[in-house]
């Protein structure tokens, strides 16, 4: 098989470790990831001075000189299938696609097939260059299977390498639409007493805390405030529905991405999603406060009620400042237009 190779020198002050001196000297023009050149070292790709070297924590030394043999891209096992997509963007470099409910994101071994990737295997065909040795395309962020909505797969290894940076960095902007019972309120006691929950100007809801898979359901994610991953959400209300007001439309952006966070953190906030199957719950609103229709809307809504509808973030190639809005799924507007009515 084909490679390109790689040449470069340690600069001064290394980590001791070789993995880490890669990853710190490699040249950026190379879109080598940590995980790429870790699997580089395992395969006996990387030399150190002449010596081909597979332990990750061999020692290193300024200006030791570094050889990287890049094997060509190899064929993906994930099979091309055909599904049809929504797409927003595309370039030689990425794509976006307005994900339709129920459809998973990357194969696992419950979906091994009908999934996104599948999907985008097909409608790219010899356009992936290939991403981490492979030719597929590079997911660096998803959402859940019953949620809808923009999402970005990379097409080449550079833009694979820029976005999760980006995604990394926290510079990417990322807004979703929420149905959820109640309406969050500045002035709200209960809402203030809430641990991690406070007001930002505008009345807009923020909320830290960790996130951490839950001790005794593997499916769930909770909530905590020692160890697992900072999470921060930021919520407002674009319309409240009701007399008095009891559910409402948010407006949710992310800070950071983490697996459930939205739907987790504002049910910790008590305004978990409608519809939602592990974070919501089912709530007896007031019967007079909403028409019979939009009380049966909310009954009958059968997953959570969130819809990635905002995605913005700097084109990993050409620096171009990349805007996209997708409105909201059918099933989702019947929803609002119900409350409304």
């Amino acid at each position: 098989m084909q490679a390109t190779s790689v040449s470069f020198r340690i600069m001064p002050d290394p980590p001791a470790r070789l993995d880490k001196a890669l990853s710190r000297d490699v040249p950026e023009g190379a879109h080598l990831s940590r995980t790429r050149l870790a699997r580089l070292i395992a395969d006996g790709q990387v030399m150190l001075n002449g010596a081909v070297v597979v332990n990750p924590k061999a020692r290193v030394s300024a200006d030791d000189l570094i050889e990287i043999a890049v094997p060509q891209a190899e064929e993906s096992h994930i099979g091309p299938e055909y599904i049809p997509l929504d797409v927003v963007f595309e370039d030689d470099d990425l794509i976006v696609v307005n994900k339709p409910v129920g459809m998973v994101v990357h194969p696992a071994p419950g979906t091994p097939s009908g999934t996104l990737v599948n999907a985008l295997m097909h409608h790219c065909g010899d356009s992936l260059s290939g991403v981490g040795g492979s030719k597929r395309p590079g997911v660096v962020h998803r959402i859940d299977k019953d949620t809808s909505g923009l999402l970005v797969a990379a097409k080449t290894d550079a833009a694979h390498h820029g976005l999760a940076a980006q995604f990394e960095a926290h510079t990417v902007d990322r807004q979703y639409r929420a149905v959820v019972y109640g309406v969050p309120d500045g002035n709200d006691p209960r809402l203030r007493g809430i641990k991690g929950a406070a007001f930002e100007p505008g009345n807009i809801l923020r909320l830290t805390t960790q996130l951490a898979r839950h001790k005794t359901d593997r499916q769930k994610q909770a909530v905590l405030f020692n160890g697992g991953r900072h999470a921060v959400t930021r919520a407002r209300v674009i319309e409240s529905f009701g007399s008095p007001a009891c559910v409402a439309l948010m407006e949710c952006w992310l800070e950071t991405g983490r697996t459930h966070q939205i739907r987790v953190h504002m049910a910790h906030a008590g305004h978990g999603l409608v519809g939602d199957p592990t974070y919501g719950g089912r709530r007896k609103l007031p019967a007079k406060a909403l028409s019979q229709g939009a009380l049966d809307a909310v009954a009958v809504f059968s997953r959570q009620a969130l819809h990635a509808a905002v995605l913005g973030f700097e084109h990993p190639v050409t620096g171009a400042d990349l805007q996209f809005e997708a409105p909201l799924p059918e099933d989702m507007s019947k929803l609002v237009d119900a409350l409304r009515h």
